[in-house]
């Protein structure tokens, strides 16, 4: 196995990366990336059902990159922390001018064309 410069494991950045690769969860990061928003904004944005948004959520919240604040009756989520914004814009100009070919993939399908 290659080494690394970093402490951070080769396992720990790939478990990172496959729970952004689904695009359910990605469209909750994409939702929040303007603000905070309660389960039933995420639900209307994103199309998922709130039983599928709510445990996306959860997933979300463990890894540490949403977080959570209760107002009354209401839970606001909102993205953890700042760089996980900078991932995602890092992200869309790395395919915008890099990864050009990323969509044209077949090693990767997207979902629902395996």
């Amino acid at each position: 196995m290659p080494t690394t410069t970093t402490s951070i494991s080769l396992g720990t950045k790939a478990k990172l990366f496959r729970g952004l690769s689904d695009e359910s969860r990605l469209a909750i990061l994409e939702a929040l990336r303007s603000g905070a928003r309660n389960v039933g904004e995420i639900v209307e944005i994103t199309g998922l059902s709130q039983s599928n948004a709510s445990n996306h959520l959860a997933c979300l919240l463990d890894c540490g990159l949403v977080a959570r604040q209760q107002s009354g009756r209401f839970v606001f989520y909102s993205l953890s922390d700042r760089r996980v914004e900078n991932l995602l814009r890092g992200a869309e100009r790395l395919i915008e001018e890099v990864a050009v070919g990323v969509e044209a993939c077949a090693r990767y399908p997207a979902p629902g064309e395996r």
